[in-house]
């Protein structure tokens, strides 16, 4: 949530602060703003609302050949002109943007105002500025002053700041993503890579306690006693036009139907001769292993539903912990304890938490992650990277498909090593089937009567999906897409728990969406009962499943292994999602209260 650009070089900085935040929309946000500094002030442009918002607001672009700008999420205060970042010092000559949140922010600002410093917002933020412009009246040094303001803070901040008068961006990150661009003509800072993709694939992920000096020609990064710190340059695998809409009318709309080639690099070198194999995990990498805690959030979560189900079925002791509860409900962990994070962005927080915490009692970890040189990536022992491109759409959708074919692949070759495991019977039947994956996909994306099926139901008063086994994890993703976007009430179940309560809220205006993609006797008895009190009932799997036969309504999808027929039925409901919300006239791609990546707890 919230998005950071910052830039420095030798030309105008306003148009790539504004392109940088236009590329940063996805996160979800409330507010946006530009600070650009050109030697005779800081001018800073803020408003409630979208970035086209702000842009109305410039008759002319400020000039300045540094700046930096902010897509706030309101946490402190609603989405206000005044609580819109850049936030300043009393005077105007410090201006910041920050991500995060300040935990002691009351008791800086109390002592800050006994000190004559005024405030005009209800934001935590607000006090970087005036601790900044506090220290460097003591000390004279911009830098120290920046130094001694993020070691007051506690609390979570990746902050960027300019001074009226010097030529320089000034940097930090504690617990909150910051990335540096390097190019020859500029440098630019940004909470997510797709800010600057335009300008360079060149990055340093910059650590927890990193400071960064921007000038015109140069960088510096230290740590918070002012010691030099070398930080690798990576090079990012992504096109610039694969973080663009190109010629869909939504990035979901599109990010569903490039499904087939993220599956295709999800899969590409990880099935070898009835094999599974990573490059980053080698023979014998979970012998000693006993216990697997799988732990993630939203989306996330569901894709690790449906790996720990399969890793269950292998004979392992699985665990599946919703990030935000691990401290409560992860019990004890040791050396023989492997816990599998999964998280598209690699930065959410209650997911790093959930690891951090796991690995102090001991336990082997490892990310499983769509962001190299994310925080996850590099917080974990090890990394799995799930191949799927750059996804924009705040609602998952290519990534929940490569997360749930990277976990089940991961799942035999845990099973592989864990002595007493026992891989799937069928397996070389199954990866012989997930070659065929992607085509499956694609036939889905082109004989879906998703759309017409929403016409049908998009005025029902609400929505319940069911199934059972991994088909249990597809419907719970299928409501959350749905709601999401639709602002529709959508609940999941598994099958056998729809008559032990949520039967009392079927009527004939609550359609029943049954996964069934597998010998589930339990989906089709519970689809049947929920059908006998009225309610419409659709069947999304293969044409042959025995649910079809009673369905009023049938969802197709291509006959396959049972464990990948739950995400071809996956593919259906992002449709069916995607149909209704466009129906109803839903900004899809930024559903209101949302952010793509969730990095406060």
């Amino acid at each position: 949530m919230c998005g950071i650009i910052a830039r420095i070089g030798h030309d105008d900085a306003a148009e790539t602060l504004l392109s940088g935040l236009e590329n940063l929309e996805y996160r979800g946000y409330d507010s946006a703003g530009i600070a650009v500094q050109n030697g005779s002030g800081v001018k800073v442009h803020k408003c409630s609302g979208e970035v086209s918002d702000l842009k109305s607001t410039l008759d002319v672009h400020p000039n300045g050949n540094m700046g930096i700008g902010h897509t706030r999420w309101s946490t402190h205060g609603p989405p206000t002109d005044e609580n819109a970042h850049p936030h300043t010092d009393t005077v105007g000559d410090v201006a910041v943007v920050h991500n995060g949140v300040i935990d002691n922010y009351d008791e800086l600002k109390a002592d800050l105002k006994a000190n004559g410093h005024e405030f005009e917002s209800d934001t935590d933020t607000e006090v970087i500025p005036h601790l900044i412009d506090e220290y460097r009246t003591e000390t004279g040094d911009t830098e120290l002053a920046v130094r001694r303001a993020v070691d007051t803070l506690e609390g979570s901040y990746a902050i960027a700041a300019i001074v009226d008068g010097e030529n320089a961006v000034y940097a930090a990150r504690k617990g909150s993503p910051l990335v540096l661009g390097l190019n020859d003509e500029e440098w630019f800072l940004a909470s997510d890579v797709p800010a600057f993709l335009d300008y360079t694939d060149e990055v340093i992920y910059l650590e927890d306690g990193d400071i960064v000096v921007l000038n015109p020609d140069s960088y510096r990064i230290t740590d918070l006693e002012g010691s030099p710190v070398d930080r690798p340059v990576d090079t990012v695998d992504w096109d610039p036009e694969d973080a663009g809409k190109g010629e869909y009318d939504h990035y979901m709309l599109k990010e569903i139907n490039t499904q087939p080639t993220a599956l295709s690099n999800t899969i590409e070198g990880r099935v070898e001769d009835g094999d599974v194999a990573f490059e980053t995990l080698p023979a014998d990498s979970f012998e000693d292993i006993e216990t697997v805690q799988f732990v993630a959030c939203g989306t996330s979560y569901h894709a690790a539903m449906y790996g720990a189900q399969l890793l269950r079925t292998a004979g392992v002791r699985t665990e599946v912990i919703r990030a935000s509860e691990y401290e409560s409900m992860s019990g004890p962990v040791d050396e023989n304890t492997l816990v599998v994070a999964v998280t598209q962005s690699g930065e959410t927080a209650d997911t790093l938490d959930a690891v951090r915490r796991a690995t102090d009692g001991g336990a082997q970890s490892l990310a499983v992650t769509n962001v190299v040189g994310s925080t996850a990536a590099r917080t974990a022992d090890d990394a799995v990277y799930i191949r799927a491109g750059p996804e924009v759409g705040v609602a998952a959708t290519k990534t929940f498909s490569s997360q749930a074919v990277t976990l089940a692949l991961l799942t035999q070759r845990i099973a592989a090593d864990v002595p007493d495991a026992t891989p799937a019977e069928d397996r070389a039947a199954m990866l012989e089937d997930l070659e065929n994956l992607p085509q499956h996909v694609e036939t889905v994306l082109e004989t879906s009567q998703a759309e017409a099926l929403a016409r049908e139901t998009v005025d029902s008063e609400s929505y319940f999906f069911i199934g059972n086994g991994l088909g249990h994890s597809v419907a719970l993703e299928g409501a959350l897409k749905f709601k999401e976007i639709t602002y529709e009430h959508a609940e999941g179940f598994a099958s056998g728990e729809l008559k032990h309560g949520p039967l009392a809220l079927v009527t004939e205006q609550t359609p029943l969406f049954a996964v069934a993609t597998g010998d589930d006797k339990k989906t089709k008895t519970n689809a049947i009962e929920a059908q006998s009190r009225g309610a419409p009932i659709v069947a999304i799997g293969p044409d042959e499943h025995p649910l079809v036969d009673v369905a009023d309504t049938h969802l197709s999808v291509p006959d396959t292994h049972p464990v990948w027929a739950g995400l071809l039925a996956n593919v259906q409901l992002q449709l069916l999602s995607y149909h209704a919300a466009n129906l109803l006239g839903r900004p899809i791609d930024k559903p209101r209260n949302l952010a793509k990546s969730v990095t406060v707890e």
